[in-house]
């Protein structure tokens, strides 16, 4: 067990069936487990009797798993960074070099230091060809609420979100589940994967999330003031007056359908 590396262990296998259920894995999909520690997700996922790949970067962590699943077959275990992995895209080749063609899904207990960058990470896959078709992931709570939230409770990591997956949160999980217990309770939360006209195309997709940023650049500020940087103030007064918002609105009060509109007639046009 690596304290540095944030891990904590989940110990309930209620828990773990649960989150093997939500996956919902069909025949033929492989499954790439985050993160599988001392392997007790793992063991769930392996009844499944489809292939599991296992990145583990804890080098101790690897050596006990390959020792512990010996016999399965069925178990790929790879020691790396999923970072990493997932931001040079060698995920991609992990999958394709397992010669299955019903595409993957991504699960994992993560560390809560990760969590925001690993999601970025994620997010950054879903306009590429083999992404995930689905993600589960246990996170710390409050991020969870986080992602899931709506107006007037919007955030960056809300919108951006739920620019590419729809959220869901399945379950909170109790403190006391894992091993240590960590000082705070965490969720379990589904993201499927959305399609639309901007995430396909790299152009459009970069610049909605520029003006996302930039909209969020100053929480507290108005979307007025934020916006004004990369874009005309009288635009911007003009599109919500048009739209019967206040000159005053902060960011937090709009809806990702709200930031789609803006974006198609401040940006597009």
């Amino acid at each position: 067990m690596s304290r540095k590396l944030g891990q904590v262990f989940l110990k309930n296998q209620k828990i773990s069936q649960k989150i093997v259920k939500e996956l919902e894995i069909k025949k033929g999909e492989i499954v790439v487990e985050i993160g599988p520690g001392t392997g007790f997700l793992t063991q769930e996922l392996i009844l499944s009797n489809e292939k599991i790949i296992a990145i583990e970067k804890d080098p101790k962590l690897i050596g006990y798993l390959k020792e512990k699943f010996a016999n399965n077959k069925n178990l790929i275990l790879i020691e790396g960074d999923i970072r990493e992995i997932l931001k040079e895209e060698k995920i991609q080749e992990i999958i394709q070099s397992k010669d299955y063609n019903k595409g993957y899904k991504i699960v994992g207990n993560i560390p809560y230091y990760l969590t925001s960058y690993l999601l970025r990470l994620l997010m950054n896959l879903q306009s590429k060809q083999n992404k995930p078709k689905l993600v589960v992931l246990m996170v710390q709570k409050e991020v969870a609420e986080r992602i899931v939230a709506q107006p007037p409770k919007m955030n960056l990591l809300a919108v951006l979100t739920q620019f590419y997956f729809q959220p869901k949160i399945i379950q909170i999980v109790k403190k006391g589940n894992f091993s240590p217990p960590p000082k705070v309770d965490s969720a379990i939360i589904k993201l499927i994967p959305l399609k639309n006209q901007y995430i396909s195309n790299p152009k459009l997709e970069k610049k909605f999330i520029q003006l996302v940023k930039a909209g969020f650049s100053q929480p507290r500020k108005t979307l007025l003031n934020n916006l004004k940087t990369i874009i005309p103030k009288e635009k911007i007064e003009r599109y919500l007056l048009k739209n019967n918002l206040q000159l005053t609105i902060r960011p937090a009060a709009l809806s990702l359908d709200d930031w789609l509109k803006i974006f198609q007639e401040l940006v597009m046009n």
